[in-house]
């Protein structure tokens, strides 16, 4: 069951296999695994794609390139909201609180923003 947490920005749902309160999960679950993915095709946080997998019932929609603008990635350690462009040109690091990000996150960018 998705969990309900508030955020400068308004509240959000955070679901997965989580191992603690900074969005870590049983997939990813080192120092700066510390951000989740609000997935476009069920406007819930998971985080990572592993989670969703297991845990939503449906496939994955990627986040469009026009669509970079959007509310879409959550710092697990202050629950700021990051547009997907502020993620992706944050160089690994949260721009409100400066919690590091794990920068092998990208590896996977391409199982949540399309082009």
């Amino acid at each position: 069951m998705a969990q309900k947490i508030i955020t400068p920005q308004g509240v959000v749902y955070l679901d997965g296999r989580l191992t603690d309160g900074q969005t870590r999960c049983v997939h990813y679950h080192s120092g700066p695994d510390v951000i989740a993915i609000r997935f476009k095709c069920c406007n819930t946080y998971y985080p990572c794609y592993q989670c969703h997998a297991e845990l939503a019932g449906h496939e994955a929609r990627l986040w469009e390139k026009a669509e970079y603008r959007q509310l879409a990635v959550l710092c697990g350690v202050c629950k700021n909201q990051l547009t997907i462009a502020q993620y992706l040109a944050c160089g690994n690091k949260c721009p409100a609180c400066g919690a590091a990000f794990n920068p092998n996150c990208s590896r996977h960018h391409h199982l949540y923003f399309g082009t």
